[in-house]
């Protein structure tokens, strides 16, 4: 049975001490309540992995990376391995994200090559995938999220897939305020999820986690959440507000 995951993606936010001070107030939001439904899940800067993960060591909330390289070491400035990344307290990874592909020429090969990389090393995968606007009006979605989805899964094995979450993130609906509608994201993430049974069969793609990336928000968690194959969200800008990321992980339950 898969299960629901919220996802925090800070992207280029706050160092080491803020870092701390946002998981101190999430910490202090979630405190008493109910979170066995849904794993959580803050995605941080590199510089806050450690201090981060030492802030949630005894609660439920597993610390995750914003990106991998897919070489194990090596002459690559700047970069960072998944052994690096284990060492430093992350469990989980974002992979693919639209601003990677965006800004710094992530392509459907490279996110494969991450992929493999991440899960190699032992770290759990969130792999990004969804369309542009231009994509959408042009009706070739399914066409584009099948294609980004295949590529990057291309020689991850079925039992690798227990450590894959997929998030549906159309890219016209991040950071600019427009969400899909429930029906659009649970439409996408339901080919997405075909997509898996083509690969891997009807078992595997029913377990995977799939979830919807796109500004979901504390107004608007709880409708997207209730959609038959939205099993969670991968959560931007409200992820950095405590009571708004709570609110959402309140959903899920």
């Amino acid at each position: 049975m898969r299960r629901y995951v919220i996802a925090g993606n800070w992207k280029m936010n706050l160092g080491p001490k803020k870092a701390v001070e946002l998981i101190e107030a999430i910490k202090e939001e979630i405190k008493g309540k109910e979170t066995a439904g849904c794993d959580i899940v803050c995605c941080v800067p590199a510089v806050d992995i450690a201090v981060v993960a030492a802030a949630c060591e005894g609660t439920p909330i597993k610390v995750g990376a914003e990106n991998v390289h897919w070489a194990e070491k090596g002459a690559f400035t700047g970069e960072l391995s998944a052994d690096m990344l284990l060492e430093a307290g992350a469990e989980y990874v974002i992979i693919g994200h639209s601003e990677r592909r965006q800004y710094f020429g992530e392509t459907d090969l490279t996110v494969n090559a991450r992929v493999k990389a991440a899960l190699a090393g032992g770290l759990k995968v969130i792999l990004c995938v969804g369309e542009l606007l231009n994509e959408r009006e042009l009706d070739i979605t399914a066409e584009v999220v099948a294609k980004q989805t295949k590529v990057a899964l291309k020689d991850i094995t079925p039992e690798q897939m227990a450590n894959v979450i997929i998030a549906y993130e159309p890219v016209w609906a991040i950071g600019t305020g427009r969400t899909a509608t429930s029906a659009q994201a649970d439409e996408v993430c339901g080919i997405i999820r075909n997509v898996l049974c083509g690969l891997y069969g009807e078992n595997i793609a029913e377990a995977t986690t799939i979830q919807y990336g796109g500004s979901m928000n504390a107004g608007n968690a709880a409708e997207l959440l209730s959609m038959d194959n939205v099993d969670g969200g991968l959560i931007g800008g409200a992820s950095l507000k405590a009571p708004d990321f709570a609110t959402i992980i309140a959903a899920a339950q």
